[in-house]
């Protein structure tokens, strides 16, 4: 996607300039006519929204917008809506009280944008780094149905529910990282610095060393000739991942693999199954159509092979297949979750079901991120335990051999 600088005239006929991210010159137009301006003129631009006219120093200054802001964005959003305020207005007052220099830019950019005549969707889908294309999505609903305030609340409690998701695991993921950080950083100490003394000591020997220690010297000499090649292979190997992962084949095999790793493996699983559900049952409640609302859940669940499945879910209703049957068909919903769906598909009351399977979901992970430590902990002793038999068969194997050739003379 690349930004287009754009010229154009509403239906009063004024002349109206801004900046428009889309895959090409022709998207961008489609864009611009669909809310109902004409463009003349629409020429590639290296900035975003916003950013013109910006100096190096204030564009280092800009501060990050966190969920946090959307979030508090979609609460007072909710009660300045109900309170009956209009929605001009209301963005003024959250411009003139945000805390967030870059958030009140991206505020500012949707007053013009609305002022300009484009709707509050039209507007949100400039700025594509701040509001995803879920959160779009449900706001062009909220305006199609008139439910826009309702919107912005159910928006925020699941924005609120991500995210005391990803601080739970974050917390849970503190001490093993750490663990693993200090482990890494003493094999690296030893190596570099430990094992050559010893070294050193055992040549003047002039006895074969035992297998364990030849293997700690060995790779202590590779770590000390070879450190900034291997420190580069590190970097590469990383960047290439990255760039591998950042492809759409490598996404969809990365987010297949994640679903499979031991023990956090099936906390991503249920956390993506979690947010699939309540999203579907947000839409759903929304007055989103099926197909409709599939395809925009696709997009929200954060994994591609989950995404892949509830777009072959989508299909099968496209086809005219029932959602049960194609959920069966996909493979990644439990027998007691495809029991709820067809329950719910019988009765007409599937969103609230999938309501009940998200929460049902939630609390598992929630379970099961308490307990996170609990299982990486053994794990990480185990190894820090093999570590340190290592070290010390390799070290003081040969001073042992010495000390029993001693005392025999």
């Amino acid at each position: 996607m690349a930004f287009f600088a754009y010229k154009a005239r509403n239906a009063r006929g004024d002349l109206i300039e801004g900046i428009q991210e889309g895959a090409d010159s022709a998207a961008v137009a489609d864009m611009l006519f669909s809310n109902g301006v004409t463009p003349v003129e629409i020429s590639a631009s290296a900035k975003g929204p916003g950013a013109q006219g910006e100096s190096l120093l204030e564009r280092m200054q800009q501060q990050k917008i966190t969920a946090v802001d959307i979030m508090l964005f979609s609460r007072q959003m909710y009660t300045l809506l109900k309170a009956g305020v209009p929605i001009m207005r209301a963005l003024a007052g959250l411009q003139e009280s945000s805390h967030n220099n870059s958030m009140r830019k991206v505020l500012q950019d949707m007053r013009e944008s609305l002022d300009s005549g484009r709707e509050l969707s039209a507007a949100m889908r400039r700025h594509v780094a701040v509001f995803d294309p879920f959160y779009v999505s449900m706001v062009r609903v909220g305006e199609a149905t008139g439910m826009l305030e309702e919107i912005f609340l159910r928006l925020f409690y699941y924005l609120e529910f991500e995210k005391s998701t990803k601080d739970k695991i974050k917390a849970a993921m503190r001490y093993p990282t750490f663990v693993i950080v200090a482990m890494v950083v003493a094999i690296a100490i030893i190596n570099i610095f430990v094992i050559p003394a010893f070294a050193n000591v055992y040549k003047g020997f002039n006895a074969e060393l035992p297998l364990m220690t030849r293997i700690l010297v060995a790779s202590s000499e590779f770590t000390v000739q070879y450190w900034p090649i291997m420190l580069m292979a590190l970097a590469g190997a990383f960047y290439g991942f990255r760039l591998y992962v950042a492809t759409p084949v490598g996404r969809y095999q990365w987010d297949k693999i994640k679903l499979r790793l031991p023990v956090t493996g099936s906390i991503v699983e249920k956390a993506t199954l979690a947010r699939f559900a309540r999203s579907y049952a947000l839409t759903s409640r929304s007055g989103v159509p099926i197909v409709q609302g599939l395809n925009v859940v696709a997009q929200v669940v954060d994994n591609a092979f989950i995404a892949q499945k509830i777009d072959s879910i989508r299909e099968g209703v496209e086809r005219g297949d029932s959602i049960l049957r194609t959920a069966a068909a996909s493979g990644v919903f439990t027998p007691v979750v495809l029991q709820m769906i067809a329950v719910g598909e019988e009765t007409g009351e599937l969103d609230d079901l999938m309501q009940e399977i998200a929460e049902m979901y939630e609390r598992e992970v929630a379970y099961e991120v308490d307990n996170l430590s609990a299982k990486i902990e053994p794990i990480l002793i185990v190894g820090l335990g093999v570590l340190v038999l290592i070290l010390a068969l390799g070290i003081f194997l040969p001073i042992w051999d010495l000390g029993k050739v001693a005392f025999k003379k």
